[in-house]
């Protein structure tokens, strides 16, 4: 079929449908324009020269379906190649230019080329320094791109600019987006093909720079998250996608170097602790403290020898219990605690019509608790009730004996001050396990309390010894039968909790703990320092040990239910509509909430101490 022009060049296209070929390996100057180097050359002369070559010459024009078939089998046996066919639209109203006509000229680049040159080179309206991203071509497979836009080979797409594999569901599935979407794709393939239709060409709108960029990037990244540069990457690359993502936070790198930990890749944690080094010169928010202090605790945990852990008689030492001490005459979630705890008491003994009440306390460290119990007995008396009694029995060994009469004293003066009468029995620790009414003297007319505020947690259970200490003392407290059994223990599950679960509940609980201390005690207080390296102390043994040393061992309250429940106790409700009549209006962070029976007490929504009362 002739196509009228002089020189008698040959039509190669079919009345139906034509073929374009994009060959991997082609290897085309990049000129202003192409022109092929037998146009002007008679057909009969053509033809023989073709014929010499062989049919590896045969121009690379628009050809019939049989013929680059042929050609394509043919390739396939010499060289090993692939190449992949693109059926396009049927075209109507088409007149075939000359070869000498200027709108016959294409600018094809070399294959070989980045994806981001070819962008460059054929689209006027894109600067190549906003334009597609960098890539290179990895592989000999090819981008195939069908005439409705979409991704139909299995070739390799922007190999360098994301790890992960893209298929076409990453494409918007809105109508609208994926109209927009096929059109901008369309019109690549369209010049990237050398495929520019006059037909085509009012289909599809003008796309300029940043509509090619936002494409490619949606296809690559449909959820719109930060994503880092490519390696390969060059500095024609704009500047969006050259910006590096932001760093996670430090809990997420801690719990990281806590796995690797667990897995015995020390060196992994190593590198997670260079890359959180700049924290250790930033310690003005709480968080930054906070991961100060953590990391301190997991590269003695990783490396001992290099950084050794502090001592665990530390959190024995006199500094440490001054500062614990002073926790909970700052913190209103402990200070609650002790309160909600003497409201469950006082119930009891007026429940059973006993003004007389004895309590036996394995730890009362300062007395803080009972400084609030003896003025609340003080204001029932003020409002004619009669005038109460109040004994308490403690434990302790040899050595703080002497520092236990002291606060003794102060509780008598406290009491003779109020008008309350008040005695105090100081036992030896080791007669615990000989634990019965007759040994603690308990009189019939007295009401027996048992109080456990923070002090459950740190003797050891089954997961330490066999002897299950924890259980052992809650049996022997049962068969005392006391009025009532109270407990206040923090919300933290880091008894038998893995390390890295260890390292997220330490790192919420003793965060909202830092939070808190910052909102209720001012910088320039002195006694906040020794607070906050009292709790330093506690977090690093919670994650930085094993067994025997690692004393922190709080549990959540369910799993206290479960362990009293077993021990034969049945909780007592209580009341925390009286607690919140005694909230510190100053602090809105704090909150009083109910929980399954008990009171929980927490900062912005987390649970920090939880009180409960057993029979």
């Amino acid at each position: 079929m002739s196509s009228g022009f002089s020189g008698g060049v040959p039509d190669f296209f079919t009345a139906g449908r034509r073929s374009t070929v994009v060959p991997t390996n082609m290897n085309l100057q990049q000129q202003g324009s192409f022109r092929s180097p037998l146009s002007g050359i008679p057909a009969d002369q053509r033809a023989g020269i073709l014929a010499r070559r062989g049919p590896d010459s045969m121009p690379m024009g628009k050809r019939s379906l049989a013929e680059f078939q042929q050609q394509q089998d043919f390739l396939k046996q010499q060289q090993g190649l692939e190449f992949y066919l693109r059926n396009v639209k049927p075209r109507h109203g088409y007149q075939h230019a000359s070869p000498t006509s200027t709108q016959s000229t294409v600018n094809l680049p070399p294959a070989s080329m980045e994806i981001s040159s070819v962008s460059s080179s054929l689209m006027n309206n894109v600067n190549p320094r906003c334009g597609l991203p960098i890539l290179k071509q990895q592989s000999p497979q090819s981008l195939i791109l069908s005439n409705t836009g979409n991704v139909v080979s299995t070739g390799t797409f922007l190999p360098n600019l994301v790890s992960n594999k893209v298929s076409v569901a990453s494409v918007p599935s809105q109508e609208s987006e994926e109209k927009m979407l096929n059109h901008k794709l369309r019109e690549l393939e369209k010049r990237l093909l050398g495929d520019d239709d006059d037909d085509d060409a009012e289909e599809v709108s003008t796309v300029t720079a940043t509509e090619w960029s936002e494409t490619m990037l949606n296809l690559i990244n449909p959820a719109g998250k930060p994503m880092s540069p490519s390696p390969s990457s060059s500095s024609s690359s704009c500047s969006s996608t050259a910006a590096s993502p932001l760093l996670p936070c430090p809990k997420q790198y801690l719990i990281d170097a806590a796995v690797a930990i667990s897995e015995g890749k020390p060196e992994i944690a190593s590198e997670v602790f260079s890359r959180l080094q700049h924290l250790t010169n930033e310690r003005k928010t709480s968080e930054q403290r906070l991961a100060v202090h953590m990391i301190s605790a997991l590269k003695s945990r990783a490396s001992p020898i290099e950084h050794p852990p502090q001592p665990v008689t530390e959190l024995y030492g006199d500094e440490h219990y001054a500062a614990t001490q002073l926790l909970y005459d700052v913190l209103p979630c402990f200070k609650l605690g002790f309160m909600a705890a003497n409201l469950a008491i006082l119930s009891a003994a007026s429940e059973r019509g006993m003004n007389k009440i004895h309590i036996v306390d394995f730890e009362i460290g300062h007395g803080v608790q009972y400084v609030h119990l003896i003025h609340a007995l003080a204001a029932n008396i003020n409002r004619g009730k009669p005038s109460a009694m109040l004994k308490i029995t403690t434990f302790t060994d040899s050595a703080a004996a002497e520092k236990l009469k002291h606060v003794g004293e102060r509780l008598k003066y406290v009491a003779n001050q109020k008008g309350v009468c008040f005695s105090i029995h100081i036992k030896n620790s080791s007669t615990t396990k000989d634990l019965s009414r007759e040994n603690l003297q308990v009189q019939s007319d007295e009401a027996l309390a048992v109080n456990f505020a923070f002090k459950l947690y740190k003797i050891p259970d089954e997961s330490v010894s066999t002897e299950n200490q924890r259980d052992d003392l809650l049996r022997r407290v049962k068969m005392l039968s006391p009025a009532v059994m109270t407990v206040v223990e923090q919300e933290l599950n880091t008894n038998t909790a893995p390390l890295a679960a260890r390292v997220r509940e330490v790192w919420d609980h003793y965060g909202a703990l830092l939070e808190s201390l910052d909102a209720t005690v001012s910088a320039e207080n002195p006694n906040r320092a020794r607070i906050e390296e009292g709790l330093c102390r506690r977090m690093k043994n919670s994650v930085a040990y094993e067994g025997r040393d690692r004393v922190e061992r709080c549990e959540v309250f369910g799993k206290w239910r479960a362990r009293f429940g077993m021990s034969g106790f049945k909780i007592r409700p209580m009341s925390v509509d009286s607690l919140r009549c005694n909230w510190t209006r100053g602090n809105p962070g704090f909150t009083v909430n109910e929980e399954s029976g008990g009171v929980s007490l927490g900062w912005m929504g987390r649970s920090i101490t939880v009180a409960s009362a057993w029979y």
